[in-house]
C-alpha cells in the first residue's frame, strides 16, 4: 500500500471557466499557478474546458503552462447549469484520476463545485490565497483565511484524492505566455450525464456602472482615514489623471460612502493591477488577502505603523489630505509638459 510521500503522482487538473464561448483570465491565471505546483510535484497539468462552443482557440491554455486540454462540446453545456456541469467534471476527475484539482471561485465555481466534491467523495477548500507543495510529504498547501478572517489556516487533505482547492480571480498573476506544445483531447462523455433537472428560462447578465476595478491597470484605494464620504472625489480625481479606478476597504462600503461593487479584500473583489496605491486604509487582513498581489503597491498612512506599510513598494507617512493634491497636481504638471 503506498503512502502519502510514495504515492504516484497522477497531475493537476485546472477546471477553466468559459463565458459566452471564451476562455476566461481566471483558467490562464491557474494554469500558470498549476505549472508551479506541477513544477515542484514532478506531474503533468490538465486543463479542463467544458462549453457549448469554442470561439476561442482551446489550446490556448497550453502556452500557459498546460500540458493537455480537456475540450468537451455539448449543446447543453452552452449555458450554466450546475447539476451537468458537476456530473461531468466528476467523470473526468474519476476517469482521470488527477492528484490535485485547482479551480476559481467565481459565482459559477462556487454553485458547482461543493457538488463536484461531494460526487467524487472527497474535501473542497475554498477561497484560496496561496497553493504550496509540502517538500516533505508531497501535500498541497491550502492558505486560506478563518476566523473571520482574523487568521491564516494551512489546510492539508492526507487521506482523499483529489485535494481539490478553489482560488478567487486576480489571487496569482497570470504568467507571461511561452512557446510550449502539449496536446488537446476530446474526451468522450456519457450522454447520460447531460440531462438535467434544472429547467434554464434565460439568463441576465449584471452590467456593473463603470469599469470592473479587476480589469484596471490602477486602482486607487480608500479607507475610513478619508474621515469622510465626500474624499471619494479627491481619489476620482487622482484616479481619472492614471486613467484608473477607485476602489474601497470594508468599512467605507459597510459605512455607504461608497457602493460595494469597489470593495477590495475577501469579502469583495481581488485586484491585481499594474498599480495599487492604499489611502488612509491600516491594512487589515481581509485587505491585504485581495490585493497584495499588485505588481506595484504605494500606501499613504500617517500611522507609520499601519500594517500596509509592510506589504508596500512605496511607504508615503503623512497626511492623506496633503500628500494626495500634491500628486494630484505633479501629474497634471507633468501631463502639460
Amino acid at each position: 500500500m503506498q503512502t502519502e510521500t510514495t504515492r504516484t503522482p497522477s497531475g493537476i487538473f485546472v477546471l477553466g471557466e468559459m463565458r459566452n464561448g471564451h476562455i476566461h483570465s481566471v483558467t490562464l491565471e491557474l494554469t500558470g499557478k498549476g505549472r508551479e505546483l506541477a513544477a515542484a510535484r514532478g506531474c503533468t497539468v490538465t486543463t479542463v474546458l467544458l462549453g457549448g462552443e469554442f470561439k476561442d482557440d482551446p489550446a490556448d491554455p497550453i502556452r500557459y503552462g498546460a500540458d493537455r486540454i480537456l475540450a468537451v462540446n455539448h449543446p447543453s453545456l452552452e449555458h450554466f447549469d450546475q447539476e451537468i456541469i458537476a456530473k461531468v467534471t466528476a467523470h473526468l476527475i474519476e476517469t482521470e484520476k488527477p492528484e490535485i484539482v485547482l479551480a476559481p471561485a467565481t459565482t459559477a465555481g462556487r454553485t458547482y463545485l461543493p457538488a463536484v466534491a461531494a460526487l467524487v467523495n472527497t474535501g473542497l477548500t475554498a477561497d484560496c490565497t496561496g497553493l504550496d507543495i509540502d517538500p516533505e510529504t508531497g501535500l498541497l498547501l491550502q492558505t486560506r483565511p478563518a476566523i473571520g478572517g482574523n487568521v491564516m489556516a494551512t489546510i492539508k487533505t492526507p487521506n482523499h484524492r483529489p485535494q481539490m482547492s478553489t482560488v478567487r480571480p486576480r489571487t496569482f498573476r497570470i504568467p507571461d505566455p511561452e512557446d510550449r506544445t502539449g496536446e488537446v483531447l476530446h474526451p468522450a462523455v456519457p450522454e447520460r450525464l447531460f440531462a438535467s433537472r434544472i429547467r434554464n428560462d434565460g439568463m441576465e447578465y449584471l452590467e456593473e456602472q463603470g469599469a470592473n476595478i479587476q480589469d484596471l491597470d490602477v486602482v486607487i484605494s480608500g479607507g475610513k482615514g478619508l474621515k469622510r464620504p465626500e474624499s471619494f472625489r479627491l481619489l476620482q480625481e487622482l484616479a481619472d489623471l492614471l486613467e484608473g479606478g477607485v476602489g474601497a476597504s470594508r468599512p467605507t462600503v459597510e459605512a455607504k460612502w461608497i457602493p460595494y461593487p469597489h470593495q477590495v479584500g475577501l469579502s469583495g473583489k481581488v485586484v491585481a493591477p499594474k498599480l495599487y496605491m492604499a489611502v488612509g486604509i491600516s491594512g487589515a487582513v481581509q485587505h491585504l488577502a485581495g490585493m497584495q498581489t499588485a505588481q506595484t503597491i504605494v500606501a499613504v498612512n500617517k500611522d507609520p505603523e499601519a500594517p500596509i506599510f509592510r506589504v508596500a513598494d512605496v511607504a508615503l507617512c503623512g497626511d492623506l489630505f496633503d500628500i494626495v493634491p500634491r500628486l494630484i497636481e505633479r501629474i497634471k504638471k507633468e501631463k502639460r509638459s
